[in-house]
């Protein structure tokens, strides 16, 4: 994690608890059902489901759970890009940069 972590991380059993947890999902008929699709959740671009990666809405680092309601099909870019934030989080780094670009 980067030093402007404006967040009190999880703790290390919450991370080892979802981490299981998330192991077990990706081996789900649900989560098999979700990469067939192939669609990014974050972009909406068409991938190959071997190219898509399980991403938490709520980061587990965060807090997040590793439920249906909280994990989404993500291509690897925007998995990376978003690392520990939110989507909000990215939203605002977004209108920043193009304010900055005015």
């Amino acid at each position: 994690m980067s030093d402007d972590v404006y967040f009190t991380p999880a703790s290390e059993s919450h991370k080892k608890i979802e981490k299981a947890k998330a192991r077990e999902l990706r081996n789900s008929v649900w989560w098999k059902q979700v990469l067939v699709k192939g669609i990014c959740y974050h972009c909406e671009q068409r991938f190959k489901a071997t190219d898509l990666t399980m991403d938490h809405l709520i980061p587990i680092a965060r807090g997040g759970k590793s439920d249906k309601k909280n994990c989404v099909p993500s291509c690897k870019d925007c998995n990376t890009k978003k690392g520990y934030k939110t989507r909000a989080e990215l939203a605002m780094e977004e209108l920043n940069l193009k304010d900055n670009k005015s």
